[in-house]
C-alpha cells in the first residue's frame, strides 16, 4: 500500500510518500480502506513543528478520514467487514474526563488516515451515517466534533437564542449548521464580503463583513440583543469584539488562542469588568461525543460543506492550499 509519513517537522518537505506492506489486523483491530481524508489546522501545526503535542517520528498524518472495513481481528465484536467507519480523534478517550493517559491522537502520536489502509483498535472507531458520501464522511472527527461540543457542551442553547461564528473554516460552518439544527439564530462574521451570500444560504441570519466594519462587536450586539454563545475561532484578532457582542451572561468558547505570528489572546480588563460572560475551553472531544454528534447528523441528514478536493498524490498541494487560509468549508484529500 501507499502511505504518507511525516519525516520531521520541516513543512511540506517532511511529507513523504512511502510504499509499504498492507497491514494485517491484531486480535482487537480492524483494517480500514481509506476512501477520503480531510485537513484541520492542527495538521498544519504538526507539519510545521508548532503543535503542543510532539508527533511520533514517521507517523501517518491526519486525524480525519473515512472508509470501509476490509479485515477484522479474531476478537473484534463491534464491527464487521463492510462497515463504514471513521476514527475518534483522542483514540483512547471513550468517555468521562480526559487525563494524561488518554492524550494519544490519530495523526500525531498514533498513525492517522493519510494512507490507503489504516489499522485501528476497534474501540477507536465509530460507524458513519449512511447518507454521507466518503468526502463528507471524512470531515467529522476533528472540526465537526469540536463545533458540536462548542455548541452543545456549553449548555444547549435554547431555540431563538443567538450563536456567533467567525470565518468560514470547517469548525465555523459546522457550528453554524449545528446552531440552526438546534433552532438558534446565527450571526456570522467574515473578512470577505463575497462570502456573505454563501453564509446566508447555510442559514446565517446575520452576516457582518469585517472589511466593512472592523469594530463589529457593538453592531452585532445592537442587532441581536447580544450573543448568547460565541464559537471563538478568530483568536487575538476577534476576541475583544466577541466579548463586546456578548450578552451580560454570554458564553464564549475559546478555540483559538494565538494568531499566525504567535500573538496571544489579551483579556481587556476594563471591558471584562463590565461583563459576566463565561469564557471556556474545549479540545475536540471523546468517542461518546462523536457518537452523539453522528446520531444528530444522521437524524437531520446534515451535509458537511466541502471547499476543494485533491487527489491522493496531491497531498502536498492540499496542505499548501489549506495553509493559505481562504477556504469555505473542508479541504479533502481523496483516497488512493
Amino acid at each position: 500500500m501507499r502511505s504518507y509519513r511525516l519525516e520531521g517537522t520541516g513543512g511540506i518537505e517532511s511529507l513523504v510518500l512511502r510504499d509499504e506492506a498492507r497491514p494485517e489486523p491484531g486480535a482487537h483491530e480492524i483494517v480500514v480502506r481509506i476512501r477520503a481524508t480531510s485537513l484541520n489546522r492542527r495538521d498544519t501545526m504538526i507539519l510545521n513543528g508548532a503543535y503542543p503535542l510532539t508527533p511520533r517520528q514517521g507517523v501517518v498524518p491526519l486525524s480525519d478520514g473515512a472508509g470501509e472495513i476490509v479485515a477484522v481481528g479474531a476478537a473484534v465484536t463491534r464491527f464487521a467487514v463492510g462497515d463504514r467507519v471513521t476514527g475518534s480523534y483522542f483514540a483512547r478517550w471513550i468517555d468521562g474526563r480526559i487525563h494524561a493517559g488518554l492524550v494519544d491522537q490519530l495523526g500525531c502520536t498514533l498513525d492517522g488516515m493519510l494512507a490507503e489502509y489504516a489499522v485501528l483498535d476497534e474501540q477507536w472507531a465509530v460507524r458513519l451515517p449512511d447518507h454521507l458520501d466518503w468526502q463528507e464522511a471524512a470531515t467529522l472527527t476533528c472540526a465537526g466534533l469540536t463545533a458540536w461540543n462548542a455548541v452543545t457542551g456549553a449548555g444547549i442553547p435554547k431555540p431563538g437564542q443567538w450563536v456567533l461564528v467567525i470565518g468560514s473554516g470547517g469548525v465555523s460552518l459546522f457550528a453554524l449548521q449545528f446552531g440552526k439544527l438546534l433552532g438558534c439564530h446565527v450571526a456570522a462574521v467574515t473578512s470577505r464580503g463575497e462570502k456573505a451570500d454563501r453564509l446566508r444560504a447555510l442559514g446565517a441570519d446575520l452576516v457582518i463583513s469585517t472589511s466593512d466594519m472592523p469594530q463589529w462587536g457593538a453592531a452585532v450586539r445592537d442587532q441581536t440583543g447580544g450573543i448568547d454563545l460565541v464559537v471563538e475561532t478568530g483568536g487575538p484578532a476577534t476576541f475583544t469584539q466577541s466579548l463586546i457582542a456578548s450578552t451580560l451572561y454570554g458564553h464564549i468558547v475559546l478555540l483559538t488562542l494565538q494568531d499566525a505570528k504567535g500573538g496571544s489572546i489579551q483579556l481587556p480588563a476594563a471591558l471584562y469588568q463590565r461583563s459576566l460572560a463565561t469564557i471556556s475551553r474545549l479540545f475536540v472531544g471523546r468517542r461518546t461525543n462523536l457518537e452523539a454528534m453522528l446520531r444528530a447528523v444522521s437524524q437531520h441528514r446534515l451535509r458537511p460543506v466541502i471547499d476543494k478536493v485533491f487527489a491522493f498524490t496531491e497531498a502536498g498541494d492540499a496542505y499548501r492550499y489549506f495553509q493559505q487560509g481562504d477556504v469555505f468549508g473542508k479541504v479533502i484529500i481523496d483516497g488512493a
